[in-house]
């Protein structure tokens, strides 16, 4: 049995979310161990109450046993919570709430909380009046020129059943006000109203130095945001020429197209509750898009689509304005460009309030003889100083008797170094 009421704050991190499954009688490397059958009667006489009463509101979970390969499980099946935020009724609401974020369970921040309250409404922030501004903060102008270039209906009119419709405008007791999504998407003065609401972006000397070689901040709207920030990347990425016949093809060293849907997927997908900027950073060999606010649902299979999306008024108008093309089709479409350009994986990293995507530059990673994994574990070097296996762990969802093996074998290969014993072991670049 986990220790430190672990069972208890995954279940709340579970109900907090889309639900999920802990099943108990598993080592860390996924060899099935099993438990005694005395264990298994003592804990189901007592665990469903005790989840019940330590929750608040009460979490009634459904536990059973089931025989594995004679082995037995304890298995704990919790659905997705309707009354959300769950806590741990001891610690209160904004100590006890946890949250599920890749292999972890972990504390809610306040902005995950409030987040967790709208959900449970069925409201997003983007959908949330500013009471202080009024309609006139929105540029009708552009929203006409919107409406007017919908594929499906090129002969808009606007009004106030359009804006609301949108929820671009919001009525409460007879006012009008502008949302969070309106004043994104057309607002007159974005920043005014929402000061962090931009994006960062910075050239850097080197490949982990500070030294800033240009630097712009994107400000204005959603759209004039990803114009300037697609046009800082490319101007300060190498392009290589070819003459063919009497024309001259101009080839970019990274995907255009894998950019452009990077910066499509951070503006689209980020939590704009949380107030900090998207940052953008270029190194010699990547560049890193930090976006405020962890994936909506635990980190999916990015490769195959699939895709929960958080803002939903932002994410419709920009696919009716042309921008995007089929939901879930930004991230296989940047993994399907590197691959046919014959470049290192990009790496997508959901971390603390934030996720993080490198798109590698030509030269970025390890020795091309190095095995896959070993070269995704090399890759993450980029990121931090030192790692422990935990960290290769959790990055790479690999088990530990799996990271633990190759991190020895880079040890060996002369390529890491090693210091520290147990649970202090960190490794590094030499």
């Amino acid at each position: 049995m986990p220790k430190n009421d672990q069972v208890l704050k995954t279940v709340i991190g579970f109900c907090n979310q889309h639900g999920g499954r802990l099943v108990i009688g598993v080592a860390d490397d996924g060899m099935i161990i099993g438990l005694s059958e005395e264990v298994v009667i003592d804990i189901l006489e007592y665990l469903e109450n005790a989840i019940y009463i330590a929750t608040s509101p009460p979490i009634i979970p459904h536990v059973y046993s089931q025989w594995v390969n004679d082995k037995l499980l304890l298995i704990i099946d919790v659905s997705e919570g309707m009354n959300k935020p769950y806590f741990r009724h001891a610690e209160g609401m904004d100590k006890g709430t946890y949250i599920r974020i890749g292999r972890s369970t972990v504390h809610a921040t306040s902005d995950m909380i409030e987040e967790l309250k709208w959900q449970s409404r069925g409201i997003s922030f983007e959908q949330l009046p500013i009471y202080q501004a009024t309609p006139d903060e929105l540029e009708n102008a552009h929203i006409l020129k919107f409406l007017s270039s919908r594929r499906q209906n090129q002969n808009a009119v606007l009004s106030e059943e359009i804006l609301m419709s949108y929820r671009l405008l919001v009525v409460e007791h007879t006012r009008q006000y502008p949302s969070v999504a309106g004043i994104l998407l057309f607002g007159k003065r974005v920043q005014y109203w929402m000061q962090e609401a931009m994006i960062i972006c910075s050239h850097f000397k080197g490949i982990s130095g500070r030294e800033a070689i240009a630097a712009i901040d994107c400000n204005g709207t959603l759209f004039s945001q990803l114009e300037q920030a697609f046009h800082f990347i490319i101007s300060r990425l190498n392009h290589s020429f070819k003459i063919e016949g009497i024309k001259r093809e101009e080839k970019l060293e990274v995907p255009e197209i894998a950019i452009r849907e990077i910066i499509l997927n951070a503006i689209i997908h980020r939590n704009y509750h949380i107030r900090a900027p998207i940052k953008i950073a270029i190194f010699d060999n990547r560049i890193e898009i930090f976006s405020p606010g962890n994936f909506p649902t635990p980190l999916p299979n990015l490769h195959l689509g699939l895709t929960n999306v958080r803002n939903m008024t932002i994410s419709k108008i920009f696919r009716e304005a042309g921008l995007v093309e089929k939901l879930g089709t930004g991230f296989p479409t940047v993994f399907n460009a590197y691959e046919e350009w014959g470049l290192p994986e990009p790496v997508i990293n959901d971390g603390d309030g934030f996720v993080k995507c490198i798109l590698p530059r030509p030269g970025y990673g390890a020795d091309a003889s190095a095995s896959d994994q070993e070269m995704k574990i090399l890759q993450l070097f980029t990121q931090a100083n030192e790692l422990s296996v935990s960290d290769v762990m959790d990055n790479l969802h690999l088990p530990r008797s799996t990271a633990s093996r190759k991190l020895s074998e880079l040890v060996t290969q002369g390529k890491l170094m090693m210091s520290g014993r147990g649970k202090a072991t960190r490794y590094s670049r030499k």
